[in-house]
């Protein structure tokens, strides 16, 4: 027995003593990642425990997942969204991420960047989901910042997850900036009534669900009423209310995707939603269906006539400048996309523009308590 212990681990003690002292051939520098290698986080960004209690590394920009989709109505599979968002991203890595449209690595900057992981989100229970994901979210929001960064709050980008995760997010934000301005870009309004053409109401959570978020989020006093615009709409309509509710219960300008072709086209757009704004603090939340489902079919609800990829990633750009206090990409569900993992691949590189326009805001900060009060 001791002489086939020994003929099985003689060959890697052979190959040891190769690489002791006496090694001669030229060592390789092997700290490296390739695009297919190593352990799967958002564009290789280190990977720390930001939710345990003892977690101190400073923290500017996070990157967080929520996988969570029990509040969807039609296809679900949103909960594996944060893990192929990842997969999608292994291309993107500090040092190779240059972007000369917007003139800047975003990973190679002097903030400290995170891949915080996912909140561990329950799927059996919705109302006690909806508490770890505040928890989750309050705890990033108020973790200390680095001494290179003029903000006072962390940053956060979220990934979904369905779009109901957006009422906790802006649950939590309400906490530090009061009322915030939304731009919201989805094929659907999000704000409809849940007691108003909804069936399968059992109980008030149930009255939370992906197309309803909005509804709760305005009349909670989380959203500033006349500041926040939707973005893309080409959804159907339980009637001509459903417009009405949005804009006198939530407050949202509207605006549809049809409108990107009209004379003034997606320049007339940016300009309207950053009047809309203006330099209130703002969230930006980014459904996929935004986007045409030729080019991004991996969602819950899909909507033909949607925007290009193209498209959104210049109406990204028109937003430098905008005060974002947190933004996320939502309703990626990997079990519809295609082999090529184009939603995914789709979804991190919007992530990452949106990375690119927090970086070079960082020197300038949210605007003062007194601007922030008049909302």
């Amino acid at each position: 027995m001791l002489a086939l212990i020994l003929a099985s681990i003689l060959p890697t003690l052979v190959f040891c003593v190769q690489l002791g002292p006496n090694f001669t051939h030229e060592v390789e520098d092997l700290d490296k990642d390739l695009p297919f290698s190593q352990p799967v986080t958002f564009a290789h960004l280190p990977w720390e425990r930001c939710l345990s209690q003892s977690h101190t590394t400073p923290l500017d920009i996070a990157i967080l997942g929520f996988p969570y989709d029990t509040s969807t109505s039609y296809r679900p599979g949103a909960r594996f969204g944060p893990r192929g968002i990842r997969a999608a991203s292994s291309r993107e890595k500090k040092g190779r991420s240059y972007n000369t449209v917007w003139g800047v690595d975003p990973f190679s900057q002097d903030l400290s960047v995170l891949d915080c992981g996912d909140i561990p989100i329950t799927p059996f229970d919705a109302a006690h989901a909806f508490k770890q994901m505040e928890q989750g979210y309050r705890q990033l929001l108020y973790h200390p910042t680095s001494k290179a960064n003029v903000w006072k709050h962390p940053r956060i980008l979220s990934m979904g997850g369905d779009h109901s995760i957006v009422l906790p997010i802006l649950r939590s934000l309400k906490t530090v900036y009061g009322p915030i301005s939304v731009i919201h870009l989805d094929s659907h309004l999000d704000t409809w009534d849940p007691y108003e053409g909804y069936t399968g109401i059992a109980s008030e959570q149930s009255a939370i669900t992906h197309g309803t978020f909005f509804w709760h989020a305005g009349r909670e006093g989380c959203i500033s009423k006349g500041t926040s615009v939707h973005g893309g709409l080409r959804t159907k309509l339980f009637g001509p209310k459903d417009y009405e509710i949005d804009k006198d219960v939530v407050g949202f300008h509207l605006i549809e995707a049809h409108e990107i072709d009209e004379p003034e086209g997606l320049n007339g757009i940016i300009k309207r939603v950053r009047a809309i704004v203006g330099d209130t603090p703002t969230y930006l939340s980014i459904d996929i269906d935004v986007l045409d489902p030729s080019i991004a079919p991996a969602t819950g609800t899909p909507e033909s006539g949607g925007w290009t990829t193209r498209e959104l990633k210049r109406f990204i750009k028109g937003l430098e400048g905008v005060r974002l206090v947190g933004a996320d990409v939502v309703e990626v569900s990997p079990p519809y996309d295609s082999q090529a993992e184009t939603t995914c691949i789709a979804a991190t590189d919007l992530l990452v523009d949106i990375l690119a326009l927090m970086v070079k805001d960082e020197k300038t900060p949210v605007p003062k308590e007194s601007v922030r009060d008049e909302l």
